[in-house]
């Protein structure tokens, strides 16, 4: 079944309208994490988790979803709860939105769908887990997520916990700097590798407050430039998982998801199980502490952001 999709298939809750009209400061949230990141009801106890902490920080949340073919920016607490306990909910990247629409289907949205609504509902700084790369085996599979893409065409800043760690992180970060997209550590010189703080990697770019940050997103813009911005946090130390630990875990996920003959969109929330289930559920834990914490410091920049002119 199909429909004829509206001129503006986009749906602004009234307080995300209001708050935006009013230049308050806004972050936008992904669903994919609530409907494929993790298990119910952690998913929703999460989701519900990272709006407080986004309020309390003075910021207005703004969870983005497919629901029913219309784009949801900000959904209520009743709402989160359904999507996240429905089975069977799509996963929609930037490419899936219209196919998506047309067919009145429900789907959690990627990194990329995510910031692309972002960007056009006006939200400029954007909070997730981590993004997707370069997949290892690229070399062969041409697997590489189109947030890399999305990242160097659309003018959102992502608060994240660095790539996701079943990834390839050095051709990820290789890609990012041919697209020219700046990748800035948050009181790190090092990239983080989502479960582990430190990937090993160096990074050009430190700065150890949100209102540099919010700086550094301002004259961007400034300048002229339409990609987005990386801003990588790292997991709070407490909640960090060993990097040799976690690193055998991923090997073995990344052997049964070859055995299996996963691929494709499928691939990373296969992996996040399993991995989940290698680490008796210790990597779960530490993917809600890095998301509330990422969450946190994109709402303190988007507070910093709101009281900066954006003239220029």
């Amino acid at each position: 079944m199909s429909r004829q999709v509206p001129d503006d298939p986009t749906q602004l809750s009234h307080a995300l309208r209001d708050a935006l009209a009013e230049g308050r400061p806004v972050v936008a949230l992904e669903s994919t994490i609530i409907a494929h990141g993790m298990p119910y009801p952690q998913n929703v106890e999460t989701a519900q988790a990272v709006e407080a902490i986004v309020r309390a920080e003075g910021a207005v949340p703004a969870t983005i979803a497919i629901v029913e073919g219309r784009i949801r920016v900000g959904l209520t607490q009743d709402e989160l709860e359904s999507f996240g306990a429905a089975k069977g909910t799509a996963k929609a990247s930037r490419r899936d939105l219209a196919a998506y629409l047309v067919k009145e289907a429900t789907a959690g949205t990627t990194v990329a769908a995510t910031m692309a609504v972002a960007a056009r509902a006006g939200i400029e700084v954007f909070a997730t887990g981590g993004i997707g790369g370069v997949h290892r085996g690229a070399g062969e599979t041409f697997d590489i997520s189109a947030d890399l893409t999305e990242l160097a065409r659309t003018p959102v800043a992502v608060v994240c916990a660095g790539c996701k760690s079943i990834l390839d992180i050095s051709k990820t970060l290789e890609f990012l700097e041919t697209h020219s997209v700046p990748v800035i550590g948050y009181g790190t010189d090092a990239f983080p590798a989502f479960f582990a703080r430190t990937s090993g990697h160096r990074l050009d770019h430190r700065f150890d407050t949100p209102r540099d940050i919010a700086q550094v997103i301002r004259t961007e813009r400034r300048l002229g430039s339409r990609s987005g911005i990386l801003v990588a946090n790292p997991i709070p130390e407490a909640d960090a998982l060993p990097a040799d630990e976690i690193e055998a875990r991923i090997e073995t996920a990344c052997r049964e998801a070859e055995r299996a003959g996963v691929s494709q969109k499928e691939v990373t929330p296969f992996l996040l199980d399993r991995i989940n289930a290698l680490t008796g559920g210790k990597s779960l834990k530490a993917n809600i502490a890095l998301v509330k914490n990422n969450a946190a410091l994109a709402a303190r920049i988007a507070v910093a952001l709101s009281r900066l002119p954006r003239g220029g």
